[in-house]
């Protein structure tokens, strides 16, 4: 037989059974407080009860008449009965100075001596006494009769104890009624109040509320995610180290209880976190990171607050962006690949025919045409990424019909870039520079993207994307760099993105990024990025940057 300890009750229950022991000894010692109280009350007023009595009886003519008289036994004891009858007095007991009963309640006493005190009386003093008679214990009062100035005679009257208990049980029986009545208004209130607290506590004891404390404090610390808790009024509630780390908070700054308005977040992002409905899957962008927000209101009726997390997609966004441009260069060589087919097929069916020389000639063309290009670019930006970058959107861009061309001024050597400017967010950068300037270009009647790689003595890295599109309207140069802004159909997600990321990585290294119109019509993006000092050096060193390069054409 196995034995178990029970489970410890919830601490809604203890709860309860606390407040109901509370409610119960504080009932019971206020009915026995009282109860003593009145007693001594019941006492007190027994005393002046049969003090007013005997005084009455001490005062009255045909008492001091009867006892002039020889039997005076003869009329005082039917008085004395008939005042015991009409005032709630047991007892009248007259008798003489020695003490001697004239009356009592049982006839059988009569002319026996009184049982208690009558000095202070035969002094002509009216006092009060408990004291246990014949007929047990009462509370009585003795007065002297005069005469004149002389005592003819002793006035006791009295109430007995057991009649003062009654009375007084009497009234705590009423008061136990109301204190009972008390305890149970006040055991129903606790219990419904505990039972709401039960359901708030889903029936957990006090150690399961502790170990559950215990475990979320834990779990917030080791989620690597961001999460957020917002209350009803949109105030920060809780927020853990990586959502600390993704806003950009301090550890040390004290955000609980602040509004989410004025953490100093970016406006959409503000708008997503105060957003009354869910938000699932959505893409913000902070000063450096690329964040996927998701919001769920808390249930429970009424507007208790949501729950947010963010996750960080800042290496992942790169990833894709990578991904994209391989994509394209794999479009791009496919589709060189099939030209290249087309021309041996060509060349073939030259030498077929006999005419070696004119295949010659054409093969040559195209693999002068063909290294002319490569060259080009290759002169004109040394540094490897970025001279790969171009080759491949170069050949993207004629794909869909758009010439894309470097400029003849054109001039950036391997090596000059510092390692605080990674490769990855110049891929970032000019990637979508020129991709948003080929959407741009394609409904031009003659499509041209132009870029400019170069850097300066200042010392600064300057990319410059011009097109032949339609240009950006004067209202719209702040607001095309904000994300979800787009002047493209609808389509997939992600449409508005490229240039705020564009904007993000350029602000990221201390940059600038500006969008101006060419009097030719279309639009020119210009970036300008810092670079160290020794870098500057070495960029002024390899020479003049006009005129080192040859334009090259798709």
């Amino acid at each position: 037989m196995r034995f178990t300890l029970p489970k410890p009750r919830s601490l809604a229950a203890q709860l309860f059974a606390m407040q109901a022991v509370l409610i119960a000894v504080l009932v019971v010692g206020y009915a026995l407080f009282s109860y003593v109280g009145d007693r001594s009350r019941a006492e007190e007023a027994a005393g002046h009860q049969a003090t007013a009595v005997a005084l009455s009886i001490a005062d009255s003519p045909s008492v001091r008449e009867s006892i002039r008289t020889a039997d005076p036994t003869a009329t005082l004891q039917p008085y004395a009965l008939a005042v015991v009858r009409d005032t709630d007095i047991d007892f009248v007991t007259i008798m003489d100075p020695r003490g001697i009963r004239w009356t009592h309640p049982d006839p059988g006493q009569i002319g026996l001596p009184f049982r208690g005190h009558t000095a202070a009386a035969l002094r002509g003093h009216t006092f009060t006494e408990t004291y246990t008679g014949t007929l047990g214990p009462s509370v009585r009062a003795v007065t002297p009769v005069l005469d004149g100035d002389r005592i003819v005679g002793l006035v006791s009257a009295g109430i007995k104890v057991e009649e003062i208990s009654q009375r007084a049980q009497g009234r705590l029986t009423a008061l136990l009624a109301a204190a009972a009545a008390a305890l149970g208004l006040g055991a129903i209130g606790t219990y419904v109040i505990n039972a709401r607290l039960r359901r708030h506590t889903h029936g957990m004891n006090a150690r399961e509320l502790s170990h559950m404390h215990d475990y979320h404090q834990a779990a917030l610390h080791a989620v690597r995610e961001g999460l957020l808790m917002l209350d009803g009024q949109y105030r920060v509630a809780l927020i853990n180290d990586g959502g600390r780390e993704l806003l950009g908070v301090g550890a040390k700054e004290d955000v609980v209880g602040r509004s989410v308005a004025d953490l100093g977040l970016p406006a959409p992002l503000t708008g997503a976190l105060l957003a009354t409905r869910p938000r699932v899957d959505e893409v913000h962008l902070t000063a450096d990171r690329v964040l996927v927000v998701n919001t769920s209101p808390v249930s429970g009726g009424e507007r208790r607050g949501s729950v947010v997390t963010l996750r960080d997609v800042t290496e992942l966004q790169a990833l894709t962006g990578e991904l994209d441009s391989e994509r394209g260069f794999t479009q791009a060589l496919r589709s060189q690949a099939h030209e290249a087919a087309n021309r041996l097929h060509t060349v073939v069916s030259l030498i077929e025919l006999g005419r070696a020389e004119e295949a010659v000639d054409f093969a040559t063309a195209e693999l002068e045409l063909a290294q002319a290009l490569t060259d080009q670019v290759v002169a004109a930006v040394g540094e490897p990424v970025l001279a790969a970058l171009l080759l491949g959107k170069t050949a993207q861009a004629n794909e869909r019909g758009v010439e894309l061309v470097v400029t003849p001024d054109s001039r950036l050597d391997d090596g000059l870039l510092p390692d605080t400017l990674p490769a990855r967010d110049l891929v970032t950068i000019l990637g979508n520079l020129i991709d948003n300037a080929v959407d741009a270009a394609l409904g031009g009647i003659s499509p041209r993207v132009t870029v400019t790689a170069l850097t300066d003595a200042r010392p600064e890295l300057i990319l410059r994307v011009s097109d032949t599109g339609p240009g950006v309207d004067p209202d719209h140069t702040e607001a095309v760099f904000r994300q979800g802004f787009t002047t493209k159909p609808s389509g997939p997600g992600g449409r508005g993105l490229g240039l705020a990321l564009v904007r993000q990585a350029v602000h990221r290294h201390g940059g600038t990024l500006t969008v101006a119109s060419e009097e030719s019509g279309g639009a020119r993006f210009e970036v300008r990025l810092p670079l160290r000092a020794a870098t500057a050096h070495r960029a002024v060193a390899a020479g003049p940057t006009a005129g080192s390069g040859a334009g090259g054409t798709a």
